[in-house]
């Protein structure tokens, strides 16, 4: 028996697994990803070559989006847990290139979803996001009280898999979780978040792009303390049919940001102001009552060594 990981050579897809290979000698892992262009594919084929040589780790390049592959998979592999973690990721890419954003995370999570109807599995873990929240969701955010409209395509592909996935336990029993994670960063985090382009900004003695006047504030939760949740997920008794938080409670401004990752590069930061984005929410903000309760989720990373931890590796990549 098998736990599948899809986007398992992507940024948290690749902490889960090494996570899971520590913790369990006897583990039994599928590694699925496609590798796709959504960002460099050699970042996910270095952070998969991490585990690629271990006998417990099945390395499997495809798409889920394969529905016939995806059959297959579940019936050979043994698949009894699923962590889908893989998706078409980005809130403003989202904005101008719909399509494939659809495409990948609707129809590639139905895809999955039937394969764990034909193939029975013991928990099917869905990673979905805060962005499916939306502009009139109160702050913090519950899980459980009335969700705004998502401001971007992203957002409403997360929210639509979501209800698949509570359609899928109402209809066919499959046990669904739905955690949402909010603005995870750490070690191999992608090239398309703030963090990263702050931190490359900095280094390389270019301008920061700051939206607004750098007073949105987000809740940056570190990639081991989402791993964490995650894996409760897997076995917590009363989780399946419920969506769940995982954040940090503790948003700061963007600005702030920046001037940790001053301090924790040694160096200033250059600031270009440029407008406000109108898929950007002015602050996201976890409600972490439901997490605590159900999967004993306390997030234990204090941003301020996180921001250095990424500082100490991001310096160590721009080295190579």
């Amino acid at each position: 028996m098998s736990v599948l990981v899809t986007g398992g050579a992507g940024f948290i897809g690749s902490h889960l697994i090494e996570i899971l290979l520590a913790r369990d000698p006897d583990a039994s892992v599928v590694c699925l990803d496609d590798f796709n262009a959504n960002y460099d594919p050699a970042l996910k084929r270095a952070n998969a070559a991490r585990f690629a040589g271990d006998r417990r780790v099945t390395l499997v390049e495809g798409s889920f989006c394969d529905a016939a592959a995806m059959q297959r998979l579940f019936a050979e592999r043994e698949i009894r847990q699923v962590l889908h973690l893989g998706a078409y990721a980005g809130v403003r890419a989202s904005v101008t290139q719909p399509a494939i954003f659809t495409a990948t995370n609707v129809d590639g999570t139905l895809s999955l979803l039937e394969a764990a109807r034909v193939h029975p599995v013991e928990r099917f873990v869905f990673v979905s996001s805060w962005t499916v929240y939306g502009d009139a969701a109160r702050v913090p955010f519950q899980e459980d009280a009335p969700l705004g409209i998502p401001l971007s395509p992203y957002g409403v592909t997360k929210r639509a898999g979501e209800l698949l996935c509570f359609a899928y336990m109402k209809l066919h029993g499959v046990p669904v979780v739905c955690l949402r994670p909010f603005s995870v960063y750490g070690r191999r985090i992608r090239p398309d978040l703030a963090m990263w382009i702050f931190a490359d900004a900095i280094l390389r003695g270019r301008s920061i792009p700051l939206l607004g006047d750098g007073s949105y504030r987000r809740d940056f939760t570190h990639v081991s303390d989402v791993c964490e949740g995650l894996l409760a997920a897997l076995n917590a008794p009363n989780a399946p049919g419920e969506a769940i938080n995982l954040g940090h409670d503790e948003p700061i401004p963007v600005g702030d940001l920046v001037s940790l990752l001053e301090d924790a590069l040694g160096r200033k930061a250059v600031i270009e102001m440029r407008p406000a984005s109108p898929a950007d929410l002015p602050e996201t903000r976890a409600d972490l009552t439901k997490a605590r309760r159900l999967l004993d989720y306390q997030p234990r990373m204090a941003l301020v060594d996180g921001v250095r931890d990424f500082a100490a590796w991001f310096r160590e990549l721009r080295a190579t």
